[in-house]
């Protein structure tokens, strides 16, 4: 087992998002663009894992309470303090009315959203004692080659890492325009889910539980409890990124047609045959989702993501 407390550790958490992606009909979208896509399209074909291996990454910095050193990984990952915090904040933000078919168009709409989702957890994280002000750093790629700070990665995907006590989250923008020119609306999918699950594991991170989570996984002597511990992480890292878009759901607005296509995404997303199961069935992939996107009473909390008290069935 390695001691992540005491070794600096660099890594990834790729991201979750999506393996198949359905067409979302946005609001605030331009003339052109909501009269030429409809709000009803079926889902894409799931294409396969978007991610890499993750590996484990450097401490967080410390917050006010949060104490993973005297803390087994088995109480860091199941009994976390985020797990007792309050419902996540509504941003309030709307929708950017951008085109995504340019750098220029996917770096302002995925902005906001990264902004949106910092003040969103910003309550939640500090009642858990976490450092609350820490925001991981967002660089846009163009290149499948990518010299992080964690070192170089070839996916071509997006990926969150930490390294020196700082958190990074790598986002390429040429799928989101390649996906634009097919579908605007999958492409504002693609792009919101994935930034949404990207600052899941920046929560992760933060609180403790994505290098306490590695511990268990260095710890398993199987394949096979390894690879649940990582659907452990990357299910948990969706029903985070999908609570903090329920918690805004009132302003962006997800209702109508566009909550219809944002089930699409939750429902078609998921380990594919083939494929090592590092992230989850289809099916769980859409229970855990739906389950942070609705929580319990319509508030929206960190509490209900607790994919790590979760029995083996529901991490398959």
């Amino acid at each position: 087992m390695v001691n992540l407390s005491r070794t600096t550790l660099r890594g990834f958490a790729a991201v979750g998002a999506l393996a198949g992606f359905a067409a979302m009909a946005l609001p605030n979208a331009q003339a052109a663009q909501t009269s030429s896509t409809s709000t009803t399209a079926a889902a894409v074909t799931p294409q396969g894992p978007i991610d890499g291996t993750s590996k484990p990454m450097s401490p967080p910095p410390a917050g006010d309470l949060v104490s993973t050193k005297a803390s087994s990984p088995t109480t860091i990952v199941r009994y976390n303090r985020i797990y007792k915090t309050g419902a996540i904040t509504p941003s309030k933000c709307k929708e950017v009315n951008v085109s995504l078919r340019t750098v220029a168009g996917v770096e302002a709409y995925v902005s906001q959203l990264d902004r949106c989702i910092y003040a969103a957890w910003a309550l939640p994280l500090k009642q858990a004692g976490a450092a609350y002000k820490v925001a991981p750093k967002l660089i846009f790629t163009t290149s499948s080659r990518v010299n992080s700070a964690c070192g170089l990665d070839t996916s071509g995907r997006a990926f969150q890492c930490a390294a020196g006590g700082k958190s990074y989250i790598y986002f390429p923008v040429s799928p989101v325009i390649s996906y634009w020119k097919q579908n605007p609306t999958w492409a504002r999918a693609y792009a919101s889910f994935t930034i949404a699950h990207e600052y899941g594991h920046h929560v992760q991170w933060l609180t403790g539980i994505i290098n306490a989570s590695w511990q268990r996984q260095y710890a398993f002597s199987t394949y096979a409890a390894q690879m649940e511990e990582s659907r452990r992480r990357e299910l948990q890292a969706s029903c985070f990124g999908t609570a903090v878009l329920g918690a805004n759901k009132r302003y962006y607005p997800w209702s109508g047609g566009l909550m219809t296509q944002l089930n699409n995404v939750v429902t078609n997303s998921g380990d594919q045959p083939g494929y090592p199961r590092d992230h989850g069935s289809m099916k769980n992939h859409a229970f855990w989702s739906t389950k942070g996107f609705n929580a319990k009473h319509s508030y929206t909390i960190a509490g209900n993501c607790n994919t790590f008290n979760a029995s083996s069935a529901y991490v398959s």
